[in-house]
């Protein structure tokens, strides 16, 4: 009876011991299956480096094209404008200075945010760089197609109101206010969390328990979409009057020709920029407001193991990860939709048409240059004939006289 029961003990401790293995194992294959996914595929180190490179050499070369340009620049309407580029071009610039260094330590600790962040301050200097130099691009670029289409519109009052102090005021509300929004998490209202894969911080979507926080998040994508909203129907209303106008100026002068090129040239910055805030804006803003509805996170992701049955949450991360490199895109794309296509790719463009308008022009006349000279030829030759001939006549003439 003894022996009976010592054996069930044992085959009880058995049993014990082999499920908590397998449990562990189970655990442990869960969590390597998280850092295999977290070491390949769209989660890599060369992302932030390129995007951290390219965007650096696109604002800087933007910046210094502005800066000389500003230089030389006496009309006021032009220094607005170059004003409004350069502030766009160095609010991009150091959102990318300030923020993908951090990324980047952050890969180099095997994405181990605690070893470069132990205190969690880091985390939150993060965020608020997240929304403030996400919120800014935004509406500087509401406030250029707002300028725009004010310059085009109504002429005479742009030039009699608008000036670089009334554009050096606005500037400096849209940066402050922005800011101040950001700080909102760090005074209690909303919160950043670090978000998957562990590498960057955000605004957190959904947590319901933290004090404003649905109102923070919700605010953040409701004014993105408002600055969308803006800029694109600026742009439609600066697209149509450009047309109008050129449609009134369509006669064979040099002047309205020079009017329709810039108009072609401005007509292809405008839908280029409104291609460019679509495509990198609108995924992130909406799945923010479809997390916050459903009352889902990134940074759920980062509790523990995901387990099979979180597969949809998973697929939610990588989605994520994905729409925040697209918004961060906006910042390397900024200087070119805006100077540098504009100065370099457009010009260049028409340059190319020119010359093979010219090459073709060129090409029809040397082949008609060789007809011309053979008929040129021919008829002297013809000439050439012709006086032999009267010079014989004339000969023949002068000797029968002479007889």
């Amino acid at each position: 009876m003894t022996s009976k029961c010592q054996s069930s003990d044992v085959l009880s401790q058995n049993l014990t011991a082999g499920t908590m293995m397998w449990e562990s194992n189970l655990s442990k294959s869960s969590q390597d299956g998280v850092g295999k996914s977290a070491s390949c595929g769209s989660v890599s180190v060369f992302f932030p480096i390129t995007m951290m490179v390219t965007g650096m050499v696109g604002n800087s070369l933007a910046m210094l094209l502005v800066y000389s340009a500003y230089r030389k620049k006496e009309n006021k309407r032009k220094k607005s404008f170059l004003l409004c580029i350069g502030s766009l071009a160095l609010t991009d610039l150091f959102g990318q200075l300030l923020t993908s260094p951090i990324v980047i330590s952050v890969y180099r600790a095997d994405l181990k945010w605690k070893r470069v962040d132990p205190s969690g301050t880091l985390c939150a200097f993060f965020g608020v760089c997240m929304t403030t130099f996400g919120l800014c691009p935004l509406f500087l670029a509401s406030a250029m197609a707002i300028e725009r289409a004010l310059a085009i519109t109504a002429p005479h009052w742009y030039s009699q109101y608008m000036n670089t102090n009334v554009t050096k005021q606005v500037l400096v509300i849209i940066w402050f206010l922005v800011l101040l929004f950001a700080l909102l998490p760090i005074a209690g209202v909303g919160k950043y969390t670090l978000q998957w894969p562990g590498t960057w911080c955000f605004i957190t979507t959904g947590d319901k328990d933290v004090t404003g926080n649905t109102f923070f998040a919700t605010t953040f994508a409701a004014l993105g979409i408002f600055s969308l909203l803006v800029t694109l129907s600026c742009n439609v209303v600066t697209i149509r009057a450009l047309v109008t106008r050129c449609k009134t100026k369509a006669t064979s002068t040099q002047s309205s020709k020079q009017w329709e090129r810039l108009t072609t040239e401005t007509v292809i910055q405008l839908m280029g920029i409104m291609c460019v805030l679509l495509t990198c804006w609108s995924p992130l803003l909406v799945l923010m407001l479809k997390m916050i509805s459903t009352h889902t996170s990134s940074h759920q992701c980062n509790s523990a193991a995901v387990s099979l049955s979180s597969q949809d949450l998973q697929m939610d991360c990588n989605f994520f990860l994905t729409v925040i490199r697209l918004a961060s895109l906006n910042q390397i794309l900024d200087p070119w939709v805006y100077l540098l296509l504009r100065e370099i790719l457009l010009r260049k463009f028409c340059q190319v048409a020119s010359a093979v308008s010219k090459c073709s022009l060129d090409v029809q006349k040397e082949t008609q240059c060789p007809l011309d000279t053979l008929n040129k030829k021919a008829i002297q030759n013809d000439n050439v004939h012709k006086q032999s001939l009267n010079m014989e006549n004339s000969n023949l003439n002068g000797g029968n006289e002479e007889q």
